[in-house]
């Protein structure tokens, strides 16, 4: 005990007695979460099969074999993932607070995942050209802004009408759309606060401006670009119904998400570097759009060539000459 207290590593027995459940139903009342984080982490916490495990018996075999109860369901390597991670932040703050000694799931293997840059899916423009075709006028626009402007679902459908700065040719994005427990709906801040401006293209303009012209007369600024019930915008359930009829209009299996790739394909195609490509999309850092888009970059083989002769000549030329010169 007395060793334990020196390293820093003891545990009030009374603490170590809690579980995990309890020391989760305790904990989760002080997390500043939105609704769906609290929903993700509620599902992952009354998914271990350790709940009842008092702190002081809690092993990584714990750990292990609900992961692998979890793959043995099957769940995707990514749903595995995300309950780890959710799961795991209980356990470092437990450690925190003192009622764990060490990080249980510090090493637990995990599945592999898909790398990001594997899983994307890019229509064509011709694809793109055929959904704006095909679907209903008011939905047409919406369309147009994920694959013009690169906006997520949910930032679209929260756009008001004065978001959009026809003079200076800006999108200001500063919410996004949730769906709610019971059917409600939240108006929030966009995913990792990325509230940013888009600069977007004329033709793009045109067609806001032919839709508030076509579908929203009074022309309010507070107005939503697209409204849904009531007061409410647009939300994921009949957004999705829309892109569904538009999918099928076409005959092309892909996500709505998929033409904010298109976008992202398009900025990086015309030599846009990461940070603006960064920048336009709303990623949380440079990483995630790199871990993401890499492999649309064109590589730089030639480049990288020429810089090395460069450094090789600037190296061993000076050495060359100055042996000539001792040599005269």
């Amino acid at each position: 005990m007395v060793a334990a207290q020196e390293t820093g590593s003891y545990i009030d027995p009374r603490r170590a007695k809690v579980t995990f459940h309890s020391y989760y139903a305790e904990w989760s009342k002080l997390q500043i979460w939105e609704s769906s984080t609290v929903k993700a982490n509620n599902l992952a916490a009354n998914s271990v099969t350790f709940g009842d495990v008092a702190f002081a018996d809690l092993k990584p075999s714990h750990i292990e074999a609900w992961v692998k109860g979890m793959r043995d369901k099957p769940l995707a390597a990514s749903t595995i993932r995300t309950r780890f991670n959710n799961v795991r932040s209980v356990i470092r703050a437990a450690v925190d607070d003192r009622f764990l000694a060490r990080d249980v799931c510090a090493r637990v293997s995990l599945p592999r995942t898909q790398p990001a840059s594997e899983k994307i899916v890019i229509p064509t423009p011709e694809e793109v050209g055929k959904f704006l075709t095909a679907a209903e006028p008011r939905f047409s626009t919406f369309i147009a802004l994920c694959a013009f402007a690169g906006t997520r679902l949910g930032e679209a459908a929260a756009l008001r009408v004065g978001d959009v700065k026809f003079l200076s040719k800006e999108i200001r994005i500063e919410r996004q759309v949730q769906r709610a427990g019971g059917g409600a709906v939240e108006i929030r801040l966009p995913k990792y606060g990325s509230v940013r401006t888009v600069y977007v293209p004329d033709e793009l303009l045109h067609m806001l401006s032919e839709h508030i012209r076509l579908h929203l007369p009074d022309a309010d600024p507070g107005r939503w670009m697209f409204p849904g019930q009531g007061d409410n915008p647009l939300h994921q359930n009949s957004v999705g119904y829309q892109w569904r009829k538009t999918r099928e209009a076409v005959g092309v299996d892909c996500d709505l998400h998929d033409l904010r790739h298109f976008y992202a394909s398009g900025l990086i195609h015309e030599n846009c570097d990461v940070v603006t490509v960064q920048r336009a999309l709303g990623h949380k850092s440079p990483t995630v759009t790199l871990n993401t888009y890499a492999h649309l970059w064109p590589n730089a083989n030639e480049r990288t060539r020429k810089a090395a002769a460069n450094l090789f000549q600037s190296a061993v030329k000076p050495a060359a000459d100055g042996l000539r010169t001792e040599s005269q």
